[in-house]
Parts: C-alpha cells; structure tokens; sequence
C-alpha cells in the first residue's frame, strides 16, 4: 500500500509549497503536482497518478476542489477510485474512504450528485417543452431560409443544375442543399 498525493494549483504564478507540505505530513510518500486550471479536462499528472495507483493505495487530495471540477467530476474520480480498490483522503474535508463514515459521506456525495444531475435533466426538459409550446424550437438557426429554398428549387430544375453548383450560388454547402431536397421529399410523401 502506497500513500499517493495529488496537488494542484491553477496559475504558473501560484505556489504548491502549502499543499507539498500538507501532503507529505498527511502520509504522502510520492506527490503528483498539476499546473492548470480545475476547468480543464486534460491533467496530465492527474491521469499519471491514477495509471500509477494500484489495488490498496491511497489517494490524498489537500481539498477536494484540488482533484474535482465539479461534484458530479468528483464523484466520477471516487467512484472510479473505489472500483478500482483504491481507497480516497481529503485533509481539509476529513473524508477519509478507508473508514467506514468516509465511505458514508462518498456515497451521500454520489446520491447528491446523481439527484442534482436528474434536477437539471428535468428543468432542461420541462424548459424545452414549455419553448416548444410557445411555439420556439432550439438549435442552430437554418441557414436555408424560405427565399433560399425557392432559388434553390428553381436552380435545381435547370437541366444539368449540379447540387454543387447551387450550393455555391446560395453560398451554402452542399449538406445543406441535400437536407432542403431530403425535406421536400419528405413534405411531399406526407401530402401526396
């Protein structure tokens, strides 16, 4: 059993020495230390850590927010960490796996973050639904408007109207054009 440590700081300008120090009083025998902001996604010497860590090692963390960027981020790492039988310590909080409260106080965390994940899952829903009945769609605007679409057609019954061709004339892609013609054949077999 190892007693790995991860430290992070967001800027170059900030320093680590507080968190090195807290680590290596908390039993850390080996430390990872990161320079980069909690938003990103790549850490590289996070992912160095967890390919290190093995069956039985620890994991200590200064604070929480030093190793998620979110609760729901968080969670994802402990639970990866649990699944792989290595245990989490966070010196600040005083969640400590190894015990039987830490491994309580993990799994609230997971429910919270599940519950506040199906929260937001329900506004999303209930917000698109309540945009849909005021008669508003999302996404990206078309950029084929009604105009466009008449040219088109138009070009396109040419003889020898290439949809390359029309599409450069729109100043569209050539996508575009084929989702304009999959749309008519589609209105079309609904009507005829």
């Amino acid at each position: 059993m190892a007693v790995l440590g991860y430290a992070r700081v967001s800027t170059d300008d900030q320093n680590p020495t507080l968190q090195l120090d807290a680590l290596r009083a908390g039993g850390a025998e080996r430390v990872w230390t990161e320079r980069a902001s909690g938003l990103r996604d790549d850490r590289p010497e996070l992912a160095a850590l967890l390919d290190y860590a093995r069956r039985g090692d620890v994991l200590v963390v200064w604070r929480l927010d030093r190793l998620g960027r979110s609760v729901r981020h968080l969670v994802d790492v402990l639970a990866d960490l649990d699944r792989r039988g290595i245990e989490f310590r966070s010196l600040t909080e005083g969640l400590d796996t190894t015990t039987p409260g830490g491994r309580l106080v993990f799994h609230v965390f997971a429910a919270v973050a599940e519950f506040e994940a199906s929260l937001t899952a329900s506004r999303t829903r209930a917000g698109l639904a309540a945009a849909r009945a005021r008669g508003r769609h999302g996404g990206r605007p078309t950029v084929m408007t009604p105009a466009r679409a008449r040219v088109a057609d138009d070009l396109l019954a040419r003889p020898g109207a290439s949809v390359a061709e029309v599409a450069r004339a729109l100043g569209v892609s050539r996508a575009t054009i084929y989702r304009h013609l999959e749309r008519a054949r589609h209105a079309h077999d609904k009507t005829g």
